[in-house]
């Protein structure tokens, strides 16, 4: 039904995650939460709604997360 989610924090990945990656991976968790791949027109705003707030926690989480050890970027 949905790939894997990965990791989005350094330094599984070496870049800052993107909004893209975020979206991703927000789209991958409703898919899975929801049991739907695509929901139907009569759920499309609340799925949609879903995906969008969990793209913005993951924001959120990866802006505060402290991460030990990790060289800091300029």
């Amino acid at each position: 039904m949905c790939r894997s989610i990965k990791t989005l924090r350094p330094p599984a990945l070496p870049e800052k995650a993107t909004e893209e990656d975020m979206r991703a991976a927000a789209l991958q968790y409703v898919r899975k939460v929801s049991g739907f791949r695509a929901p139907a027109e009569h759920n499309r705003e609340v799925f949609d709604e879903a995906v969008d707030a969990v793209a913005e926690a993951t924001r959120v989480l990866l802006e505060g997360l402290e991460v030990r050890g990790a060289a800091t970027r300029a």
